[in-house]
């Protein structure tokens, strides 16, 4: 089980305005924080985010093939999460829609250090 992912940030301040919006429009905040590093997400809840300066200090890069899903709970909300990660400095990678014909439904988008990630609901 998945107890939170981590991404690499050159960043710190950058990646903690990006994902303090996108995690508030998920309806949650930050969950720990250190120098090094940001969770988001709730204690004891779901699988967290966070977002980190690589402990050998060296420059953080997005993993070829890596992506994060966050799943939400409606099409609205994919709509406005994938919204707000562009309204705060990322880039788009697929606009929300439905993605085959099992009810998935999702939007893809970068954060500013070009991680991958989508978010996402299943359509009944």
């Amino acid at each position: 089980m998945i107890g939170y992912v981590t991404l690499g940030t050159n960043d710190r301040e950058r990646s903690a305005q990006f994902y303090d919006a996108v995690a508030g429009a998920m309806g949650v905040g930050r969950m720990f924080e250190t120098d090094q590093f940001i969770a988001w997400g709730e204690m004891g809840g779901a699988p967290g985010l966070a977002a980190t300066r690589p402990h050998d200090g060296k420059t953080a890069t997005p993993g070829n093939g890596t992506m994060v899903a966050l799943q939400v709970d409606s099409v609205d909300m994919v709509h406005k999460v994938h919204r707000t990660a562009l309204n705060h400095g990322g880039t788009d990678e697929g606009a929300p829609g439905p993605r085959g014909d099992d009810g998935f439904y999702a939007g893809y988008f970068r954060d500013p250090d070009g991680n991958k990630l989508n978010v996402f609901t299943m359509v009944k």
